[in-house]
């Protein structure tokens, strides 16, 4: 298969049309999924009861703020280093869905925070990162916004996101290198974290749903900004190598 063609931005449009319905209707059917196994067949927690349930929203979103955060970044040096339009789109299009699961996982841990720690909210170093990482999307969009011209606003919102790169490592270690009142990771080898098989699951199923309904969203915006930007003088646009290719 020959991938560069969806370099063009011409094809990538045509893929993406094919492509949104199929991941939309998967990402209903894994979420919906997802929350009747995390809601109705995992069993309570034997410490924090029923309100564990949050995790099954809470944790998958987490993970996907800070995956969407390095795919946006990735976009962003390839826009850089190559001068790929495509790059730039794709990078403006997933910001919004990445500070949407950002924001969801901020809102859920408050909700999880309230009953078990007594509070919405702590200076913590985890939620205190991912806050920083819910402000480093809302400043891509902003700063895309004010600056006139295409090329120049996706250059600079370009190495804003390279730049805010240095806090996803600070996210995912924080309960590592400080003492933090966050839990530890819930997966992963050494997490010192049992869980029954269900829950495991449920966890994995609304990840996989998160995963379909961003990329479903992503495709679907990435197709109106080409549209947008097909519809403004480009006089400062110039196809890169690839794009060349592509065509």
């Amino acid at each position: 298969m020959n991938w560069f063609r969806y370099a063009s931005p011409r094809n990538f449009e045509r893929f993406a049309a094919r492509a949104t319905p199929w991941f939309g209707i998967a990402s209903i059917v894994l979420i919906a999924t997802g929350l009747v196994i995390g809601l109705a067949i995992a069993p309570a927690d034997a410490l924090q009861r029923d309100i564990y349930r949050i995790m099954f929203v809470h944790v998958p979103a987490a993970w996907m703020s800070m995956f969407i955060y390095l795919v946006m970044a990735a976009y962003s040096a390839l826009h850089l280093a190559m001068n790929t339009r495509l790059s730039a789109l794709m990078a403006r299009a997933l910001a919004p869905t990445g500070a949407l699961f950002t924001a969801i996982a901020l809102i859920s841990g408050a909700l999880w925070g309230k009953p078990t720690w007594g509070t919405w909210w702590v200076w913590d170093a985890r939620l205190t990162s991912e806050l920083i990482l819910f402000f480093l999307y809302v400043g891509f969009l902003a700063l895309h916004a004010a600056i006139d011209g295409a090329r120049r606003a996706d250059r600079a919102c370009s190495v804003l996101a390279l730049i805010g790169v240095v806090n996803i490592p600070i996210i995912y270690f924080s309960v590592q290198w400080w003492y933090t009142l966050h839990q530890g990771p819930s997966l992963g080898f050494g997490s010192g974290v049992s869980m029954t098989a269900s829950m495991a699951w449920g966890i994995a199923v609304m990840s996989a749903g998160f995963w379909s309904y961003a990329i479903a969203i992503s495709l679907a915006r990435v197709r109106v900004v080409m549209r947008a930007a097909d519809r403004v003088p480009a006089g400062d646009e110039r196809p890169s190598r690839i794009e060349e290719h592509a065509a």
